[in-house]
């Protein structure tokens, strides 16, 4: 049987329209869920972040009073401030121990590479606040780490300042994030040319010279990507300053929190998520521009 020059000219252009309708079928329920669940929330929060409160549940009228207290109130772009200092010690804590971990994994593990990446993931099968408490029973006045240096002569009492300090939030907020750093540096790790080192090698250059030539440059998408997983969510983050940290440890999701709870003002609290979300974004963009200029490249 022949077939016509017409059919066999238009089975490309069919296959090209299934594959497009493929995609489109495969990624509008995604787009839909984001749309719902993402883009609507925030279209809610910017919406009360412009009204006033009183006490019904999408304020009186429209207003600027919200971001002019926010804006104004110097108690605010301090707590903003420590938030983002905080982020910044727990993103180059985690970053920097998670590192030695994922060039580990990637270059020496071997066989026992499977049962390592399943030891760093274990920790996502106990709940965060779990893990949280673990850290109080340990920076605890009578904890773990008091006691142990009793034990061991270094300290005749215990010590007051484990607990309820910006250092412990940083400890455990490094803790628990440790796996989303590691993680996205192993993959860039696992993605580096295994030539290029051998070639390097076989030119006489050092270790020390490999790495910083080329394991780190290569690896540093990787690197941006686990802090801007850590410090994006550490920002916002007011359970581990509340169970381990101090008055000095205040961050602004606990003042967020506190409005959208006790205080009952959903549009002030509103208010100053949006400013945090635009701090936020500010941050990254400045991140991933030096990125570009001085890192990666990519």
């Amino acid at each position: 049987m022949s077939v016509s020059s017409e059919s066999v000219l238009a089975l490309p252009a069919a296959s090209e329209r299934q594959r497009r309708l493929f995609g489109i079928g495969m990624t509008a329920p995604g787009a839909l869920a984001t749309s719902v669940l993402v883009l609507f929330a925030l279209g809610v929060v910017l919406f009360l972040g412009f009204r006033t409160n009183d006490g019904s549940l999408l304020g009186g009228a429209f207003t600027l009073d919200n971001f002019k207290a926010a804006l104004t109130d110097p108690l605010y772009a301090t707590v903003i401030l420590r938030s983002l200092a905080i982020a910044g010690l727990v993103t180059l804590a985690t970053v920097v121990t998670a590192y030695p971990v994922a060039y580990y994994l990637a270059f020496h593990a071997g066989k026992h590479r499977a049962l390592l990446l399943f030891i760093v993931t274990l920790p996502f099968w106990t709940s965060y606040l779990l893990r949280v408490f673990a850290w109080k029973v340990v920076l605890a006045f009578n904890g773990v780490l008091n006691s142990a240096l009793m034990t061991a002569g270094i300290t005749s009492e215990p010590i007051l300042a484990f607990l309820n300090t910006p250092a412990a939030v940083v400890i455990t907020l490094a803790h628990a994030y440790a796996a989303f750093a590691i993680l996205p540096i192993y993959v860039a790790l696992e993605n580096v040319p295994r030539s290029l080192i051998e070639a390097a090698e076989d030119l006489g250059a050092r270790p020390t010279a490999i790495f910083r030539k080329i394991i780190l440059p290569i690896s540093m998408p990787g690197v941006m990507a686990a802090a801007l997983v850590v410090f994006v969510p550490t920002v916002g983050d007011y359970v581990t300053p509340a169970l381990v940290g101090g008055p000095n440890s205040t961050m602004i999701g606990s003042m967020i929190q506190a409005q959208f709870g006790k205080a009952n003002d959903w549009p002030f609290g509103a208010a100053l998520s949006v400013i945090v979300m635009l701090v936020i974004l500010a941050v990254v963009v400045v991140a991933r521009r030096a990125d570009k200029r001085f890192g990666s490249r990519t």
